[in-house]
Parts: structure tokens; sequence; C-alpha cells
């Protein structure tokens, strides 16, 4: 399960979302994360899913290998689901059993808040998913550069934040291999009291900590023998161009905008 998970991981590709800009894909996951607040009714969630199955579908990535990388999350869907579900008291009653009461307005914006958590989740993997972990830091320090002259450390922010996103799935990786490796000892993580449960944790925790700040270790090592020296005067081999292709789909995220801000009740 942990090891199907998807966020942070890189799929090589030529498809026109491999080729577009990181910068036009960045600014682009960060006014969707905005925009996705407007869809308020049935048209504009229909109109949000149906843009970024578009953008799924031009990505040309495997769309059973999106899916299986949901699976770790899906809980956390189901979970939203059922609490509003079972919170929300309005609207007309669907369902009446003891204290548990289901209303359709319970129903209707719990369907809507998954949604969008899902459309969420699809965007930022979409970033990670056609975007080498050079072009995200190369993205961000070229977007933070106008924050250099408060003497922000933008190229350190931009490869620390390329770095953390990439350790995800590194991280899930090795927590899987402690799994199985604790499980052959005998140690139990899914049955007996809670109490015991967590406890068994600790198995867990502790070598997956020891693991991370080893890997970490590595990596400085690895930056200081290659002779890294922070930002200030270093050259790029390949240099960001913005092509009408990036023009292009930024404008129809700005459609995009405008059309929800049309059709929200």
């Amino acid at each position: 399960m942990i090891n199907s998970m998807i966020i942070g991981k890189y799929v090589p590709g030529r498809s026109l979302i491999h080729r577009l800009d990181p910068r036009t894909k960045l600014l682009m996951m960060f006014f969707y994360v905005f925009i996705v607040f407007l869809a308020n009714n049935v048209w504009t969630y229909t109109l949000l899913t149906l843009f970024t199955l578009s953008l799924l579908l031009l990505s040309k990535i495997p769309f059973s290998f999106i899916v299986k990388g949901f699976k770790p999350i899906l809980w956390v869907i189901v979970f939203t689901l059922l609490l509003h579900v079972l919170m929300t008291k309005e609207g007309n009653m669907l369902f009446q059993f003891g204290w548990i009461e289901i209303y359709d307005k319970g129903v209707q914006q719990g369907f809507f808040i998954s949604l969008r958590f899902l459309l969420l989740i699809s965007i930022t993997t979409l970033l990670t998913l056609t975007t080498t972990p050079i072009e995200v830091t190369d993205g961000m320090e070229k977007l933070l550069a106008p924050f250099k002259r408060w003497n922000m450390p933008v190229h350190e922010l931009a490869l620390m934040m390329s770095i953390s996103l990439r350790f995800i799935p590194t991280l899930m990786e090795e927590t899987e291999k402690i799994i199985k490796a604790q499980a052959a000892r005998g140690v139990d993580f899914s049955s007996g009291p809670f109490s015991e449960r967590m406890k068994a944790m600790t198995s867990l925790l502790i070598p997956l900590f020891i693991s991370a700040f080893k890997r970490a270790e590595e990596l400085a090592i690895a930056m200081e023998v290659r002779g890294y020296r922070g930002g200030e005067g270093r050259t790029k081999w390949r240099q960001l161009t913005w092509s009408y292709l990036d023009t292009l789909f930024m404008l129809s995220l700005i459609s995009l905008s405008i059309l929800l801000w049309l059709l929200r009740s």
C-alpha cells in the first residue's frame, strides 16, 4: 500500500504536460488551489473535474497508475465523506436509524468536499509526475527571484522544497521495508490492544528516523563532494524558455476561473 504512493515520483515522457515550462506548472498548481474553492454546485464541479481529467489525459500517464497511487489516501477521502454525511443536519432527511440521521445536504456537501480534495491531490501529483527535481528547483528559483532584493535565500529555499518533495517516495519505500523486517521478527502492527499497537509503532518510527537522518547526511556529503556552495555564482546548463504552449495553458486556466465565477451559485 505504502509502496504504491506516487506523490513525489517522476515519470519520464514527451507529452504536452512534460514539455511545459516548470514555472507554468507551478503557477497553474498555485492558482488551481484557489480557484477550486470557487466551485460550489454541480456545474462548477463538473467543469473543474473535466479540466483536471483533460490535464491527466494530456500527460499520457496511464490512468491505472494514477488511480493505484490514490489508494494510500483513499481512507482520508472516505473519512471526509462520512464525516460530512453524518455531521451535517441540513436539507431533507434521507435516512434515519437510531442516532444516525442522513440528510441530502450532508451527502451533497460530503461528495463535493471529497471531490475537491481528490482534485487538489491530482494536480499536485501531476506536477511531480511530469517535472524532474531539477526543473522544480529551477522553476521555484525563477518565480521567487524578486525576493532576492530582500536577501531571501531563494536558491536554497527552492532546493530545500524540491528535495523535501522528492524524499516522500523514498521515505515511503523505507517505511515499507522496515514494516516487513519488523513483521518478520514477530512485531504485529495491525492487531491487539491500541496501547500494544502504539508500542509496536516505536519499532517502526525509531529506525525510520535513523534512516532519514542517514540519507540526509549522505546527500549533504554528496553535494559537498561535488562542490556545492549555494546558488551564488552558479550557472544553468538548461535555460527555461516560455513558449506559446505555456501561454495557451495559462489562458485556459484563466478562462476556467472566469467560467467558475460565472456559474457558481
